[in-house]
């Protein structure tokens, strides 16, 4: 987010417009879409996605939603519906599922620069300085080229307010008849207002919609109609904007720029609980060395870092145990925060306890850029150099090469701790060995 891309997408000609359009680009199922790309023999069959430890349900078919299998289902209860309806069940795959997401953003950033991920599903799009004549052409045009390109089908929402956008991509994908586009720049809008529940409102949810129906609220045009006060009074500010937003005025502008993530946290739930010591060190170094790849890329430095272990919450005896320390300098150095953190889980670890699960936490960052040695000399400023550079190397070769290529000793001491994945696909698109045969 926040880089800057050449506009090579052909857009019809006409007038630009400076009035805020948005288009919000929602992938359709999207963790059961990425699953689909390599196995079209599941394209009308039920289809799930499970989460960790293949423990519940995190995305379905339409398939599978039409035999009314909830989110969050636990798969062991709804195992006789699985198998009766011979639904095919997937543990998830977010390394696959991120690539397809940053091949997704890439073509949109050729359209415009003015682009907001907002999730790994979603994106905004501002076409206020494109030169489109005609949106919901456009957003077929689009919704064909990343079909073509990434095979991912999308459901494409544009209006003046982030919104109505949202709401209209919500709109477009339940209703067969728009060809998954909808443009609610026309006097269509007030339509599709009636036809949206108070609950399916970006940013009302589950908590709001009940106090909003209890006012005589139940759909977005009623919502729409109310006087910005009393909005004000139901839901704070935030009630104000979306009456506002819902009326076509822009009240939350495209996020740019990336924001620094403020804190970096990796947790697993084991796939068996575990008192081995080299187990527990091997999750923990696991989880420091993708944190602080994510710390290196935000090009910051933590100035705390901690870890926590847990038994089992559903057993009897439940524990848990953290610590936290104040590292001696600033630092995104793996092999630094696996020293210091494993010196900690010694000290908290009884060999006596069955771990459930486990996480490592990064926190108070501050850029890269403004390290600074202190006055007695305990930062050095030389060993945080040979740090940047040796790092820099590493992230170089694990990015021509894979990731993992290069990694740190600790984090291979053991893996059963590792989350169970039975139904795990390949890796299609980021590891060589994984990549599909035609025959």
């Amino acid at each position: 987010m926040g880089r800057r891309y050449r506009t090579r997408y052909p857009i019809p000609l006409g007038s630009v417009m400076s009035k805020p359009i948005f288009a919000l680009i929602d992938c359709n199922n999207f963790f059961v879409s990425c699953e689909r790309l390599f196995r079209p023999d599941l394209a009308t069959k039920p289809v799930v996605v499970l989460s960790s430890n293949d423990g519940c349900v995190v995305a379905r078919s339409n398939e599978a939603k039409a035999l009314d299998i909830p989110m969050g289902a636990p798969a062991f209860q709804w195992r006789a519906v699985f198998d009766k309806h011979h639904v095919q069940q997937f543990s998830a795959n977010f390394e696959l599922y991120g690539d397809v997401s940053r091949r997704i953003t890439a073509l949109l950033a050729s359209i415009t620069p003015r682009l907001e991920v907002y999730s790994i599903d979603e994106a905004f799009l501002d076409l206020s300085q494109l030169p489109i004549t005609n949106y919901e052409i456009w957003g077929r045009e689009v919704r064909n080229r990343i079909l073509q390109w990434t095979g991912m089908p999308v459901s494409i929402g544009i209006a003046t307010s982030k919104t109505l956008a949202k709401l209209a991509s919500e709109r477009a994908k339940k209703d067969q008849t728009l060809d998954g586009v909808l443009s609610l720049i026309n006097p269509r809008s007030g339509t599709h207002l009636q036809q949206t529940p108070i609950g399916d409102i970006w940013g009302i949810g589950w908590r709001l919609a009940p106090k909003l129906k209890a006012e005589g609220i139940y759909t977005a045009a009623e919502l729409a109609a109310l006087r910005p006060q009393h909005a004000q009074q139901l839901m704070g500010i935030r009630g104000r904007q979306v009456v506002a937003e819902l009326g076509g005025t822009s009240c939350f502008q495209l996020e740019l720029a990336h924001k620094p993530r403020q804190s970096i946290a990796r947790t697993r739930t084991f796939g068996h609980d575990t008192n081995s010591i080299s187990e527990l060190e091997s999750a923990i170094a696991t989880f420091v060395v993708r944190g602080s790849f994510r710390l290196r890329q935000d090009n910051q430095l933590a100035q705390t870092a901690g870890l926590f272990l847990t038994t089992n919450r559903k057993k009897p005896n439940y524990q848990s145990w953290s610590q936290e320390i104040l590292l001696p300098q600033p630092t995104a150095d793996p092999g630094t925060l696996i020293k210091l953190l494993t010196t900690k889980l010694g000290q908290i670890h009884r060999a006596s306890t069955p771990y459930h699960r486990a996480g490592a936490w990064l926190g108070n960052f501050i850029p890269t850029t403004s390290f600074q040695p202190d006055l007695f000399g305990a930062r050095d400023p030389h060993v945080h150099e040979r740090s940047v550079q040796r790092l820099s190397a590493i992230d170089a070769v694990n990015e021509q090469f894979g990731k993992g290529t290069i990694t740190y000793a600790t984090t291979k001491l053991g893996q059963t701790w590792q989350p169970i994945r039975q139904n795990a696909s390949p890796a299609y698109t980021t590891s060589w060995a994984d990549l599909p045969i035609i025959s």
